[in-house]
């Protein structure tokens, strides 16, 4: 199988041609980062690129839709997500196992960041992970379409950290990684494993009161932020958003 990625300079959102073979079949998966240079690779290997997969309806990762949109090219999307963008032509359910050429994608529904995220398993060694998990973080709940921490919290760690340890990750944003490796090295897993402590100072959230549970790293080079709220619900933030009372 080959895998090559375009990633946007500002947004730093991937863009993926994943094919069979060279001379095979291809895919797309999310369709925010550049277009060009994967159109010239798939032309390179001569690949017939048969659907863009999109993991989610953000622009960051549709924004290049019509360069692939093209006869032959079908856009797939989850029903809640293709509701939510123009240009999709069909939706494919979770669970459902989508076939290109050698190409076998199993669909799963990782809700957190938005109602219809997926994430997809490309056989069965490589994960594209969306904006649920990144290498060393995780997606915010506060994004246009966001559920709840508890869906983010499940879909991370009763879904994909369910998936074989060398199970290669291609998240939505910058690098990849590993299954093994986020179950040991990224802090939000760790903390829900049970295996740091939570962090207990007070915190401002944009001007409210919160208790900062994990100030952790994210794909940009920032923080993504866990925060308890007075009531007891958890929260997923940028970490630009929080400050310390003392300043």
């Amino acid at each position: 199988m080959i895998i090559e990625r375009s990633m946007h300079p500002d947004w730093l959102s991937n863009t993926y041609l994943v094919a069979d073979r060279e001379g095979g079949t291809a895919i797309v998966i999310d369709a925010g980062g550049p277009s060009r240079p994967l159109l010239e690779v798939a032309e390179r290997l001569g690949v017939d690129v048969r659907a863009l997969l999109l993991t989610h309806h953000h622009h960051d990762h549709v924004a290049e839709m019509g360069a692939w949109a093209r006869d032959g090219v079908e856009v797939l999307a989850h029903p809640t997500e293709a509701a939510l963008v123009e240009g999709v032509d069909r939706t494919t359910e979770p669970g459902e196992t989508l076939s290109f050429g050698e190409l076998s994608i199993e669909s799963l529904h990782t809700p957190g960041h938005t109602a219809g995220m997926l994430a997809f398993v490309v056989n069965g060694d490589d994960v594209f992970t969306g904006d649920t998990v990144f290498k060393g973080s995780v997606g915010g709940v506060r994004a246009p379409g966001s559920t709840s921490f508890e869906d983010l919290k499940h879909s991370i760690m009763d879904v994909l950290m369910k998936l074989p340890p060398e199970t290669r990750v291609h998240p939505g944003h910058t690098d990849p990684t590993t299954i093994a490796d986020e179950w040991e090295q990224n802090r939000f897993v760790r903390l829900w494993r049970g295996l740091d402590e939570e962090g207990v100072d007070d915190c401002l959230v944009e001007g409210e009161r919160a208790t900062l549970v994990l100030l952790g790293d994210d794909y940009d080079g920032g923080h993504k932020a866990w925060v308890r709220w007075p009531d007891g619900r958890d929260d997923i933030v940028p970490g630009s958003r929080v400050t310390r009372p003392d300043g």
